[in-house]
């Protein structure tokens, strides 16, 4: 009986597929990749991916010796793209949350983002509780659409939209005033029109950046976290930082 159960259980873990391995069969690795998050995502002048986060992908592939593929996805559809198979690894300014831990599994953080609340200046909002009775926008599926929804006033009424390049058309035809995003955006709206005089009111939250691992692939976690500690180690990931930022990364994740 002993001996039957352990062939059984074996045959079950050879039948269970191993998420590494078949990358390294693939010879390719698939990693989605938000392309409406500048600095992180976005396209060049030949409409080309780049960012912090594109250029932290094709980093890895190289380290791995394999082909960068990049799948296309947006804050609301980024852990799907995990869970149903269509990418391997998600690097898309995804933080690091318990909620989100339960579904999926994170690496070591690679960067930060800092989420705010943004208004044009004739706005003045100072707090969570200054929502209150006001219409705020957010994107689905991002930690400010959580974190807003768990703490938010009650008579905040929210307005979610599928993606940051959505939510910014949104407040830049005054389809909403008052929004969450992450802080590097707002300088980048501002740009685009400055007669909405948009600017930062408060600071959300500060998040460590991880990389996205399905569930229970252990070996492809522990190879991922050995890619980022290494590239935290030789400079690699603060160069990005510094890149597109202008500044070091943080002791939030040199000292991890």
């Amino acid at each position: 009986m002993g001996v039957a159960i352990t062939a059984l259980v074996a045959a079950m873990s050879l039948a269970h597929a191993d998420a590494l391995d078949d990358i390294k069969k693939a010879g390719k690795i698939r990693i989605a990749i938000d392309l409406g998050v500048p600095p992180y995502g976005m396209t060049d002048d030949k409409l080309q991916p780049t960012g912090l986060d594109v250029e932290a992908a094709r980093l890895l592939a190289k380290d791995w010796g394999l082909e960068f593929e990049h799948v296309p996805t947006t804050g609301a559809t980024r852990i799907p793209a995990l869970q149903t198979g269509k990418a391997d690894l998600v690097i898309s300014s995804l933080s690091y949350t318990a909620e989100r831990a339960k579904v999926i599994d994170f690496s070591l953080g690679y960067a930060v983002l800092r989420t705010v609340i943004a208004a044009p200046k004739s706005v003045s909002v100072k707090s969570l509780a200054e929502l209150d009775g006001k219409t705020v926008g957010t994107v689905r599926g991002t930690t400010h659409d959580t974190q807003l929804t768990k703490e938010g006033p009650k008579g905040m009424k929210l307005v979610r939209y599928e993606d940051d390049a959505t939510e910014t058309q949104a407040f830049l035809s005054g389809q909403v005033d008052i929004f969450s995003t992450a802080e590097m955006m707002v300088p980048q709206i501002d740009k685009k029109n400055p007669a909405r005089q948009v600017e930062l009111k408060f600071v959300l939250d500060n998040f460590k950046l991880a990389v996205g691992v399905k569930k229970d692939e252990k070996r492809l976690l522990d190879e991922v976290n050995a890619w980022v500690a290494a590239n935290l180690k030789n400079g690699r990931l603060n160069e990005l930082n510094k890149k597109y930022f202008g500044d070091n990364l943080p002791d939030l994740i040199l000292k991890q």
